[in-house]
């Protein structure tokens, strides 16, 4: 068998953030440089899809950088063979220790390669086996090949991506890089009412868009916008009426955050508050604490107010730099993928039979119809 064309790691590593972009699931490690390693090593011993050929975690581990620079068949050949027979003998060089194998096969294969579409799995392989069990998808494979242009490169990445990523996937990308440019003079937002504001451009925007246009009509019955802020706490839009109409004094400094919905489905208004986040200023327990107080000035019960942070993507670095200081009976949405909340929840079970908004609604209802009785 003649075996494939050999890119070195490093060029492997340069083509892997452009395979898999910004708004990718697992991305961090499908393209870090452990995966760029071990995406060579397939390529190294031919582990390709229908060429019957599979590696081992532990192999990764095992190669060096010498023998990396033996590219000629017979080289690749003998090293596959020798590579996956038992050994005590150390490896001088090896890439990895021997104890990295199982983070190996779980952080980068399992959870990031495969379910990215860029590892198979050799089928009907039993667990215990000690058997090679992970090759490149052909596809992917043809992505890695030398001499590629960039141009090329690039088109072929485009199409392999639409091919082989479902539909949710590709939006979740289209959604973080819309959100990561810049252009135009203002963005166009739509209220739940039909109106329309006009907003400066950039990835705050493109957070705040997402939260009127789409959180508020998916987690909502009846929303309605009484505050919209910019960064630099330019206000947007405000509605004094509707705030007077549940009760809520707008304070006129910077206490309030980005945004401020309320629920008008329920007999009792359902308030949530949003920090938009983008770079910093989640809902912490402080901020928590503040935007509580001013709920129940407006006679707003605990029950009845719901705080938010927005991110435009769960795997973006500002989500895992301010997750541990989100305030617990808080959540986290994010604009890539709408339907669906992060609940960090003060209570000690989760609660049964629909989304925590759900069970706060019909918690507000109950209120309501208690007081007209």
């Amino acid at each position: 068998m003649t075996l494939p064309a050999l890119s070195s790691w490093t060029e492997i590593h340069s083509r892997l953030p452009v395979i898999f972009p910004e708004g990718q699931a697992n991305r961090e490690h499908s393209i870090w440089e452990i995966a760029a390693k071990t995406i060579f090593v397939m390529l190294y011993v031919g582990a390709i899809e229908n060429a019957d050929r599979w590696i081992r975690p532990d192999q990764v581990t095992r190669m060096t950088d010498d023998q990396a620079a033996q590219t000629d068949d017979g080289a690749r050949d003998g090293w596959a063979v020798a590579s996956i027979k038992p050994s005590k003998a150390d490896v001088a060089g090896r890439w990895y220790a021997v104890n990295t194998r199982e983070s190996i096969r779980d952080d980068t294969i399992r959870y990031a390669l495969i379910q990215n579409g860029a590892v198979i799995e050799r089928p009907g392989l039993p667990t215990t086996s000690p058997a090679g069990r992970y090759a490149l998808q052909a596809g992917f494979a043809e992505l890695l090949a030398p001499g590629l242009d960039e141009a090329a490169f690039h088109a072929k990445a485009t199409a392999w991506r639409e091919k082989h990523l479902s539909v949710g996937a590709l939006a979740r990308i289209a959604i973080v890089r819309k959100g990561a440019t810049r252009g135009g003079e203002y963005e166009l937002v739509t209220f739940p009412n039909g109106e329309t504001r006009r907003m400066s451009p950039g990835a705050s925007t493109d957070i705040s868009k997402a939260v009127i246009e789409v959180f508020a009509t998916k987690f909502l019955e009846k929303p309605g916008v009484i505050a919209l802020s910019e960064s630099g706490n330019k206000v947007v839009a405000r509605d004094d009426e509707l705030a007077k109409a549940i009760g809520l004094t707008i304070p006129a400094d910077k206490s309030l955050p980005d945004i401020v919905l309320v629920d008008l489905g329920p007999a009792h208004p359902l308030m949530v508050f949003i920090e938009v986040v983008h770079t910093d200023g989640p809902v912490n327990d402080a901020r928590k604490t503040a935007l509580l107080q001013i709920a129940e000035g407006a006679g707003f019960a605990p029950d009845h107010v719901a705080f938010v942070t927005a991110y435009l993507d769960r795997a973006s670095a500002t989500f895992r730099k301010t997750v541990s200081s989100l305030a617990w009976g808080s959540y986290a949405w994010f604009a890539s993928e709408p339907d669906n909340l992060i609940v960090f929840s003060g209570q000690p079970l989760p609660i049964e039979g629909g989304t925590d908004f759900d069970a706060r609604r019909n918690e507000a209802g109950t209120a309501g119809r208690n007081a007209r009785t």
